[in-house]
């Protein structure tokens, strides 16, 4: 399937110290490559983006979001849809912030601020309060525990119909020779071009997939046991070790905390 642009805000004014714009991502949309003559944190409140900067491609959950430096090419778009927030910050409020672009954990208070933040945008600051949430949120920033990487993504076909697929249905058993027929090559072939653009084995990429997906789906209120199922796991006992093993708690610990700071129950 074709991936729709989506025209970029053509009131964009610099923000001060910050500025949020929310907006919903449809499936298979993205903004085409662009700058910005501030900085931006890319972040969604809701489903997973992907996010294309310095020939890297990505996607990350509602627990992670993205630094991007002003000047800096880059792209969004949401394979699924999302519901995009994008924060833009001031360069005069960059100190204590990264110069380079950079992946981190979205910790609750900076969720709970980023959507009171959002509801605020537009309205008269008589009491202050706007801008001490503005401040709390820079702060929270400043504060941002960096993340080693997000899940990488291919940019090329047939490699970028490889993950879309398996991202849709992360519990397709096919291996590197059965993918390799499907696309006309060699499983060797599909194995090597795959590692060399995405820096790791289709087994340690699905591996990971599996865990992206496991926060997306327990943080949307899904049952730990329908969870492994749509994951592929033979059994819960297998995804609730893979989960530990992964994110240092359990699946269910994993999910009150998200539901609690969500509002959202962990028996939906």
């Amino acid at each position: 399937m074709i991936w729709q642009a989506i025209a970029a805000p053509a009131d964009a004014a610099p923000p001060a110290p910050v500025t949020i714009r929310a907006q919903s991502i449809p499936p298979r949309h993205f903004f085409p490559d662009h700058t910005h003559r501030w900085h931006q944190v890319v972040y969604a409140v809701s489903g997973a983006l992907t996010v294309v900067v310095e020939g890297r491609s990505f996607v990350i959950s509602p627990e992670q979001a993205v630094w991007l430096p002003s000047g800096l090419l880059h792209r969004v778009g949401s394979l699924l849809g999302a519901e995009f927030r994008s924060l833009w910050i001031a360069r005069a409020a960059e100190a204590g912030l990264p110069d380079s672009p950079t992946v981190f954990s979205v910790p609750p208070l900076l969720q709970a601020l980023i959507v009171e933040a959002a509801e605020l945008e537009g309205q008269k600051d008589r009491d202050g309060y706007t801008g001490r949430v503005q401040a709390l949120i820079l702060d929270q920033l400043r504060r941002a525990r960096p993340l080693p990487g997000a899940l990488p993504w291919a940019r090329h076909a047939p490699l970028a119909a490889l993950c879309e697929a398996l991202y849709a249905d992360p519990a397709d058993p096919r291996g590197p020779e059965e993918w390799g027929r499907a696309f006309g090559m060699s499983g060797r072939t599909l194995s090597r071009r795959f590692e060399a653009e995405l820096g790791m084995s289709l087994r340690s990429w699905r591996r990971r997939l599996r865990l992206f997906k496991a926060v997306e789906l327990l943080g949307g209120g899904l049952d730990v046991t329908r969870t492994a199922m749509q994951l592929g796991y033979a059994s819960s006992s297998a995804f609730i070790y893979a989960f530990r093993s992964a994110m240092g708690c359990s699946p269910r610990s994993f999910q009150r905390a998200s539901g609690a700071h969500r509002g959202v129950p962990a028996d939906r």
